[in-house]
């Protein structure tokens, strides 16, 4: 299930870095943890975006001045969801970088039809490869274009699909077709501006500060839909419960909403 949590912002022209996912990564721990539920401490399939609203730009970062501020949070596992929400509904306020975030309502998205191949369009960063302390290989550029970047995403996915406990082995050995083939045009235009759709992103992981290299731009997926229907889910690659990863898929209207309804947590 993919929600959107809508906060009042108290402080409009307050700030947050341009890349703000270890901030959030922190404060979503901090309330797993705050829930004194050892089920859910360690919990892991989850994956959320970057803070939405109207912004300006500063040698700082991101400068809101929406009067509400969104999070798209995502997760199939109900209980831990409802558990996450009732904590989070439970504080007055929540302070990311120098935001004063109010919790105010939340908002769910409308349920998407997936094929063997959709395309897709990146909210944050994918990363493809994992990080290591003292170790460089984390930030390596690997070629969207090579079979070595999608196969590196595939076992990935099949790993995340493992561990969800989601799905049989039987199921999993049947989703060996898995191809990312990223947008030519897209890339081709960046290259040519002299632009960058693959950055080095900090990540905090136990008090531990890394750095890993993110990709950003439009793809198509050619897998089973139920894989489809996971990595939309849970994100692609490394890190996805650290805010990396979160795909919406192109010509998508998401912002329309099935039913936006306030949720018991209000």
């Amino acid at each position: 299930m993919r929600i959107r949590i809508v906060f009042g912002l108290k402080n409009k022209g307050a700030f947050v870095p341009f890349h703000h996912q270890f901030l959030l990564a922190q404060t979503i721990k901090g309330l797993l943890v705050a829930g004194q539920d050892p089920k859910f401490q360690q919990f892991t399939h989850y994956n959320f975006s970057g803070l939405k609203g109207q912004t300006k730009i500063s040698r700082k970062g991101l400068h809101f001045y929406s009067s509400r501020v969104t999070l798209v949070f995502s997760s199939s596992d109900k209980p831990f969801l409802d558990y996450f929400l009732g904590i989070l509904f439970d504080q007055k306020e929540i302070m990311i970088g120098t935001l004063q975030l109010v919790p105010e309502l939340v908002e769910q998205e409308e349920p998407v039809s997936v094929s063997e191949a959709v395309k897709f369009l990146c909210i944050s960063p994918i990363v493809v490869m994992p990080a290591a302390f003292n170790d460089e290989s984390g930030k390596r550029f690997i070629s969207p274009e090579s079979d070595e970047f999608s196969d590196l995403l595939y076992e990935t996915t099949i790993h995340q699909m493992q561990t969800s406990g989601k799905f049989t082995a039987e199921q999993l050995v049947e989703f060996y077709k898995f191809q990312l083939v990223p947008d030519k045009d897209y890339l081709q235009r960046i290259q040519s501006s002299h632009k960058k759709f693959a950055r080095i992103y900090p990540l905090y992981d136990a008090d531990i500060k890394y750095e890993v290299r993110g990709y950003t731009f439009p793809f198509t997926l050619f897998a089973p839909p139920a894989v489809q229907e996971f990595v939309y889910e849970h994100g692609l690659g490394q890190f996805t419960h650290k805010g990396f990863g979160m795909l919406d898929m192109a010509n998508h209207q998401s912002v329309r909403k099935a039913q936006s309804r306030e949720m018991v947590y209000v």
